[in-house]
């Protein structure tokens, strides 16, 4: 079997969130607006990466340029030339960078490719990464074709080691989403992988409390039949769709199964959590 190669780009781009599929925009709108670490990599056929190489066809990563994240608690970041990875930089004028110091690498969506690659043709499953093994809760997004259409994602919020965290998703993902078939062989070129860690859980003051574009949120509310349910979205959803927090919020209700009508005194209710996102696209 060949070796691929996972190569970056010159410039880091913000990979995309989930879990959402493309809807039209939401009525209503907000007025209020007050981590998780992800990296992508595109697909390839020529077969699962053993020797995991991260290279640039140019002079170097050392081209490659800082993302620096919007306002409050997004942690600032650079590439590390020697290891493919993304931590956390003092933050500008003085002020405290409270973000654990989180690394997370283009060998892990090589790392979701050998999986998934194995597990279609037959083969053993590919040995341990090199990448940390520490217990984060994490998610899987799968997208296909130059639009980068959702083709699956399912995470969790319970801490996982990482090795076989990633492992259990991104079958979990590719295979078992219930809105999608599930990923074929003949798919493998077109798609994309997305691994997202998340840090930094913050219960808000309410269902305003929080930043489009900024954080992942996650409600928990009571439907309509009296039983507990939660919802879930990373960042990109809402920066995606065009939402605003309100019509955010009204779609993770939908999304978590509530169908009674929405009302203001209604979203007073929800209990929600925040997460920070990091994101790196290559």
């Amino acid at each position: 079997m060949g070796k691929r190669r996972c190569v970056p780009p010159l410039e880091p781009k913000l990979a995309a969130g989930c879990c959402g599929v493309k809807k039209p925009k939401l009525s209503g709108s907000g007025t209020h607006s007050h981590g998780n670490q992800s990296t992508t990599v595109p697909g390839s056929s020529s077969g699962p990466l053993q020797n995991h190489q991260h290279v640039d066809g140019s002079s170097g990563r050392e081209n490659v340029s800082d993302l620096t994240l919007g306002p409050g608690n997004s942690p600032i970041t650079r590439m590390n030339p020697a290891s493919g990875a993304l931590s956390p930089l003092p933050r500008p004028n003085g002020t405290a960078n409270t973000t654990k110091n989180l690394v997370v690498t283009a060998e892990m969506c090589c790392y979701c490719f050998d999986v998934l690659y194995c597990h279609l043709y037959g083969f053993p499953q590919p040995r341990l990464p090199r990448f940390t093994n520490d217990p984060y809760p994490l998610f899987v997004t799968w997208k296909t074709g130059r639009d980068k259409r959702l083709r699956g994602c399912i995470g969790t919020f319970s801490a996982m080691n990482l090795h076989s965290g990633l492992r259990e998703y991104t079958l979990t993902s590719a295979l078992k989403d219930s809105r999608f078939p599930p990923l074929t062989r003949e798919e493998l070129p077109k798609l994309f992988c997305s691994v997202s860690l998340l840090t930094n859980f913050e219960d808000a003051s309410d269902y305003l409390d929080w930043e489009v574009g900024v954080h992942g949120i996650r409600i928990e509310f009571i439907n309509e039949k009296g039983v507990k349910r939660t919802a879930t979205y990373l960042p990109e959803v809402a920066k995606e769709q065009d939402w605003d927090q309100i019509q955010t919020i009204d779609s993770l209700l939908r999304k978590g199964g509530f169908k009674a009508p929405i009302t203001s005194e209604f979203r007073k209710t929800i209990k929600l959590t925040r997460n920070n996102h990091l994101a790196v696209e290559e």
